[in-house]
């Protein structure tokens, strides 16, 4: 505690060092799933178990983690990618495959979490308020550039996604990136 009586914040290294262990175990969790074995993510992260074990004493721990990591992700993504790619369709679909990288992790959070429905419905909603502001923007942008017909709203296409990305957990032959590519080239006019 500092002197004030508020947490002291963490130190930019510190910071840093759980920002890659997240990215890490984001990684891990979309070609493995989210059961994958700890000591993967600490191989993958360059770090000791118990580094992980510390920052996160529970596997729902660190999913809840990886979760809100990737949702920031995904929310800072939007616009810097409008900003550095050419046209806002490109940007969209960057940001479409980053979106399906999360929801292929996200969908093993739900057993992580069993136990505590009310906590995933927070991290839903969480999920909601940060993302569809920033799909919103990426369909208005290239709306306004005519690289997309107009009327497409954020969360349906969201939704549609995420639907496109189920069958991703049962059968590994499953690639919904071609999906999703149809249904955004489904967008243009």
């Amino acid at each position: 505690m500092s002197t004030a009586g508020q947490p002291r914040s963490k130190r930019a290294d510190a910071v840093r060092n759980q920002q890659t262990l997240l990215a890490a175990a984001a990684a891990v969790f979309v070609s493995s799933g989210v059961d994958a074995p700890i000591r993967e993510i600490a191989a993958k992260a360059g770090v000791g178990m118990g580094t992980i074990y510390r920052h996160f004493p529970t596997r729902a721990d660190l999913v809840v983690a990886v979760y809100r990591h990737q949702v920031e992700a995904c929310a800072e993504a939007g616009p810097a990618l409008l900003a550095e790619t050419g046209s806002p369709l490109a940007a969209l679909r960057r940001w479409a495959e980053l979106f399906v990288d999360f929801l292929v992790t996200k969908h093993g959070l739900a057993n992580a979490l069993q136990s505590d429905s009310g906590g995933f419905e927070t991290l839903h909603a969480y999920f909601l308020d940060r993302l569809v502001p920033v799909c919103a923007q990426l369909l208005d942008a290239a709306v306004e550039a005519g690289e997309i017909r107009p009327g497409t709203q954020a969360y349906e296409l969201m939704r549609g996604i995420g639907n496109l990305c189920i069958g991703r957990d049962t059968d590994p032959r499953y690639d919904p990136r071609r999906l999703v590519e149809l249904l955004l080239r489904g967008l243009e006019p």
